[in-house]
């Protein structure tokens, strides 16, 4: 049984013609060839399985050769070339740097280097994987690099060009191999096909290429295999069912169900693909490539960047046709945003399922991407104000309709506040306006409100009306109809007391509103009555909150406060630190002494 040769070894190139995808670079070698312009030291870089070492060995079987063609390749006939191509020639000699990194390496080599070719003018050593020898290697190195005798040819090669030594670099003339065409492996791939009498679909073989990710040996080591699993006949079908490659049909899915806005179909299609074993990080970064893909379809120019088979590009053209340019460039960056933050999100599938929903956002049936929010999922309006529309958009139509309350009336004043007099006791009306409800009737034609008149020789002071949270709660975003449930005074404390209980932070609100209760008036009025104007501050500052509360649970929409401040009890009454710093000073005068020798403060 003869022995299995594979196809990266079989059809290895043996001249500069049979190299793929590095035309430039072997064009510049054969040029230095015949003009005989050849230095004592070359650096071959780039991605594995691009030609480096054959193209290396190629360098140094025709420098060698006796019998060079009249296009700078070797002629396979002469004893240098046949004594190479029976892997029994002295000129040349391979080193692998991954594991003779050693000084000792070093030294054997630079031994043989001294002894001159036994046939044609030179010796070269090939060195491979250079990036992997020591630090005290490469520093033995340098002399015999940088000053080799007439006969040595040093050609090193390395997939990690950083690595090497800058002292090193500098002795050498350096070439950058570049990753292979997708056009151009596929071409080699037939060419291989024909040879070993396999069929295949030219579909197929461009799913190998991009599998290989720009290196030929790559590329046939996965034709081997595909080769194995179909018996000699490669279908698309068969390459991506074998390499566990995503079908573009997924994605030609998920574009349509993204154009008609169809966020239950994105989410089964992801589904289906999750089921068959495949990464959701490769899903996303093939979903930005193909976003990609329609991209460059769009444009004539731009289409020698898309490279699929025939059949394919003709289906990404028509798709193109459909997709706006700004949903493809809104498309790419969710994409991209989903790929960077996959890594580190705990729910991955979640992650997966929002960025298609927003994908599915981006276009709707009968509505241009243009006209669609900046912002994907449409965000909830913060602080009970509608979002700002263009003028355009209004002009357009509006599902519904915003309105703002009527300005405020500030009630009559009573004669104490017109003279400037300053009563013994106040009353602060915290009059605030119905958060959830919206007059029908236009301003001229509202209901007035009944200001309550003083009593006691009280003054009325509005303090809702220029608070900036009461003025807030004037825009309003639905029209609620206004409720004017009558209610009772033990239906009110009852309610007044189950908002105190439910207060946790706020302490000094939920006492005030222990000890003071309010009274029911006329006009579905309430007075509080407070024995200090810290307690005055706090029910103000709340009385938004402690309003919406009482007028959602008594069914009334007119509900208002009026705070006011008792000043007997407040002479009585000590609630602060200083007051009860005065009370205890005035019952011990000690006290004072206590404070000053010790330097004490009250907090």
């Amino acid at each position: 049984m003869d022995n299995y040769i594979v196809s990266a070894r079989k059809y290895r190139p043996s001249t500069f013609r049979s190299v793929v995808g590095q035309k430039s670079l072997t064009t510049t070698l054969k040029n230095a060839i015949q003009s005989n312009k050849l230095a004592h030291a070359y650096l071959f870089c780039g991605p594995r399985g691009v030609g480096k070492t054959s193209c290396a060995r190629i360098f140094a079987k025709t420098i060698n050769c006796l019998n060079p063609t009249a296009d700078g390749e070797a002629c396979n006939e002469c004893e240098s070339c046949k004594a190479f191509n029976e892997q029994r020639s002295y000129n040349i000699h391979e080193l692998d740097a991954a594991s003779n990194n050693s000084v000792d390496d070093i030294r054997s080599l630079i031994d043989q280097v001294r002894i001159p070719p036994p046939i044609g003018k030179y010796k070269v050593f090939i060195i491979d994987e250079v990036h992997m020898l020591s630090s005290a290697a490469f520093n033995a190195f340098l002399k015999t690099l940088e000053e080799p005798p007439h006969h040595a040819l040093f050609i090193l090669a390395t997939t990690e060009k950083h690595k090497v030594l800058p002292t090193i670099l500098s002795r050498c003339q350096i070439y950058d191999f570049s990753r292979i065409s997708i056009a151009d492996m596929v071409e080699h791939l037939e060419y291989v096909s024909s040879c070993e009498g396999v069929t295949a679909e030219p579909e197929a073989l461009n799913v190998i290429a991009q599998k290989a990710d720009g290196g030929m040996r790559d590329a046939l080591s996965i034709f081997d295999q595909v080769v194995s699993f179909t018996n000699g006949n490669i279908t698309y079908q068969a390459v991506i069912d074998n390499l566990n490659v995503l079908d573009y049909e997924y994605y030609f899915r998920l574009t349509d169900a993204m154009l008609s806005g169809n966020v239950r179909s994105a989410i089964l299609i992801l589904n289906d693909i999750l089921s068959k074993g495949f990464d959701g990080q490769n899903i996303i970064t093939g979903l930005a490539s193909h976003f990609r893909d329609l991209l460059v379809c769009k444009d004539e120019s731009t289409l020698i960047l898309f490279e699929v088979g025939a059949s394919i590009r003709e289906r990404y053209k028509e798709m193109a046709k459909r997709c706006p340019d700004q949903l493809l460039f809104k498309a790419i960056e969710l994409a991209n945003t989903c790929d960077l933050n996959y890594r580190a999100s705990r729910n991955k599938r979640l992650l997966l399922e929002l960025t298609l929903i927003q994908l599915c956002q981006l276009s709707s049936t009968g509505q241009p991407v243009e006209d669609k929010k900046k912002g994907l999922i449409e965000p909830i309006a913060s602080n009970g104000q509608a979002p700002v529309q263009p003028q355009s958009q209004q002009a357009a139509g509006q599902t519904y309709t915003v309105q703002s309350a009527p300005p405020l009336q500030k009630p009559v004043q009573s004669p104490q506040e017109m003279t400037g007099a300053i009563p013994r006791q106040q009353v602060v009306s915290t009059h605030v306006p119905p958060s959830s409800a919206i007059p029908q009737a236009p301003p001229a034609t509202a209901p007035k409100r009944v200001a309550r008149p003083p009593q006691f020789g009280t003054s009325i002071k509005e303090i809702g009306v220029e608070h900036p949270k009461a003025q807030s709660a004037t825009h309003v975003e639905t029209v609620v109809q206004e409720m004017q449930s009558p209610f009772s005074q033990e239906a009110l404390v009852h309610y007044w007391d189950a908002f105190a209980a439910s207060i946790d932070k706020k302490v000094y609100l939920k006492n005030t509103m222990i000890n003071c209760k309010p009274v029911l008036q006329d006009n579905y009025y309430f007075e509080v009555c407070v024995h200090n104007p810290g307690q005055q501050d706090e029910l103000t500052n709340n009385c938004l909150d402690i309003l919406s509360y009482l007028r959602g649970q008594l069914k009334n929409t007119r509900i208002q406060m009026r705070v006011r401040i008792d000043e007997t009890n407040q002479k009585h009454l000590a609630y602060t630190s200083a007051e009860k710093y005065e009370h205890l000073l005035s019952i011990n005068p000690v006290l004072a002494k206590l404070k000053d020798e010790f330097n004490l403060t009250l907090d």
